[in-house]
């Protein structure tokens, strides 16, 4: 059975009376589990919602990197209260992007420490929880963001373990973030004709090593690019890794599940 590791079923595209509608059609597709990231403190409370209604929906708490200008300094605290409930599997989303600017008010330098400040706290956190991290990066250019959270990542590996979700970068940082004790997880990118690089990467690392996601409703995979993405369709990702990998359909999904298992502690 397959697990969509990354998945943002509170989106505002998703209205809730078709949650039940998403999850269903996830688990006709064989996706028996589903991690569903808090960007937020505005979304906290329908994705705790959403995993109490729905067992095979577990949660990861935190606040996205895009959002760190709108969460209160004491951010960290309102996620705190959260974190020995059994329907929080990790801490995130978390993360630096240097690709979006800097929000009005905000020069570029001030947002980005920010987006560090907060995400040092995320593994602080984390680490205080006995929880996992979720972790975003993202460029206009080259890899600056993935090397300030790899940076950061390195302080907190001896505790804490990360998934750099929806990994686009070549093999070598894959292996980084692998030889660190973390994960990488890959989605509908993976798919894409233009990003053959992703899907080198993807053939490359072993076993146990990466995760699959959808990060819907965001980036969605052929053949639904351009349209709306859900968890079901972790599947097509699935399909296309194994494929490329000469690896049996039921094996990718048995040891990437085991991954995201053992990553957000599912069975605990």
């Amino acid at each position: 059975m397959l697990t969509d590791s990354h998945c943002h079923l509170a989106s505002h595209r998703f209205h809730v009376d078709e949650v039940p509608g998403l999850i269903e059609r996830a688990r006709q597709a064989g996706v028996s589990r589903m991690v569903s990231l808090v960007t937020g403190l505005d979304d906290l409370a329908a994705n705790l919602d959403i995993a109490a209604a729905h067992p095979e929906v577990s949660i990861c708490i935190g606040i996205h990197p895009c959002n760190v200008h709108e969460a209160p300094d004491d951010a960290i605290k309102h996620l705190r209260i959260h974190v020995s409930d059994p329907r929080v599997c990790g801490i995130g989303e978390t993360g630096l992007d240097y690709y979006h600017p800097a929000p009005d008010g905000w020069d570029e330098a001030a947002f980005r420490q920010r987006q560090r400040d907060f995400l040092d706290a995320h593994f602080q956190l984390a680490a205080d929880a006995g929880l996992n991290v979720v972790i975003h990066t993202r460029d206009t250019q080259k890899d600056a963001s993935f090397h300030d959270a790899l940076a950061i990542y390195r302080k907190h590996a001896a505790k804490v373990r990360a998934v750099f979700h929806c990994f686009i970068g070549p093999e070598h940082h894959a292996r980084e973030v692998i030889d660190l004790g973390g994960l990488v997880s890959f989605g509908g990118v993976a798919t894409f004709k233009n990003a053959a690089d992703v899907l080198t990467t993807a053939i490359a690392l072993p076993a146990g090593s990466f995760m699959l996601e959808t990060d819907s409703p965001y980036l969605a995979p052929v053949p639904f690019r351009g349209k709306r993405n859900e968890p079901s369709y972790v599947r097509h990702v699935a399909e296309h890794l194994a494929a490329s990998r000469a690896e049996p359909l039921e094996e990718l999904a048995s040891e990437t599940s085991a991954a995201a298992s053992r990553f957000f502690r599912l069975d605990r």
